[in-house]
């Protein structure tokens, strides 16, 4: 008979009213992270962090949202949706055919393996030339994504006047954003976690600005 997985630790965390239970998914054997994957939480939590991020957003007057894939766009989706817009730029990782001749810039990301590339269609450029852009994700972790998208939307002309996140997870993204740390809003914010031995319950780091 085989072994059952042990069911894994959960930290729950408060997103602007909506209690949020998340798996801690262990990286290496003294480090993990609570894990939100955001397409699978259903429309209810969508449209809910959709429209609380718009509140935070609209008053920087946003035109375009941008969102990187993958767990980006349904972001992107919704707070453009909330905010009463249109147009939305997906900023993609997987190449296609049309994406030949795409802008790119490479990203690394806490949770996924090697080096990724961001690709800007050019197709898209018109949208975001000379705009006001905001540019969402689900996350910042260590902030290689959101560094890499903000690049591509400035090479395209746009003005970036915000940055929108579900949640903000501990503070390396500060130090990888720089200057651009400053314009994350998030709903929520969650610790990573350690712990001393195999076995043991895992433990918030603690964090420092």
């Amino acid at each position: 008979m085989a072994a059952q997985t042990p069911e894994p630790q959960i930290w729950t965390v408060d997103v602007e009213g909506f209690l949020l239970p998340l798996p801690i998914l262990p990286i290496k054997p003294d480090f993990a992270i609570s894990l939100m994957m955001v397409i699978d939480l259903g429309v209810r939590f969508g449209a809910h962090v959709g429209e609380k991020l718009a509140e935070k957003i609209a008053p920087l007057q946003p035109e375009v949202i941008v969102g990187p894939a993958t767990l980006g766009i349904p972001v992107a989706i919704e707070v453009t949706r909330a905010l009463g817009l249109d147009r939305y730029v997906v900023l993609q990782k997987s190449p296609k055919i049309h994406l030949g001749d795409a802008l790119e810039q490479k990203i690394t990301a806490i949770t996924s393996k090697g080096e990724q590339r961001l690709m800007l269609d050019r197709a898209a450029l018109p949208l975001l030339a000379g705009k006001r852009v905001v540019v969402v994700d689900d996350v910042v972790a260590s902030g290689g994504s959101l560094a890499g998208a903000l690049a591509l939307v400035r090479q395209a002309g746009a003005t970036v006047v915000g940055i929108g996140t579900i949640l903000s997870e501990a503070h390396d993204w500060r130090e990888r954003l720089g200057s651009d740390a400053g314009l994350v809003r998030s709903l929520a914010h969650i610790p990573q976690f350690t712990r001393s031995s195999p076995g043991e319950l895992w433990v918030p780091i603690p964090e420092s600005l």
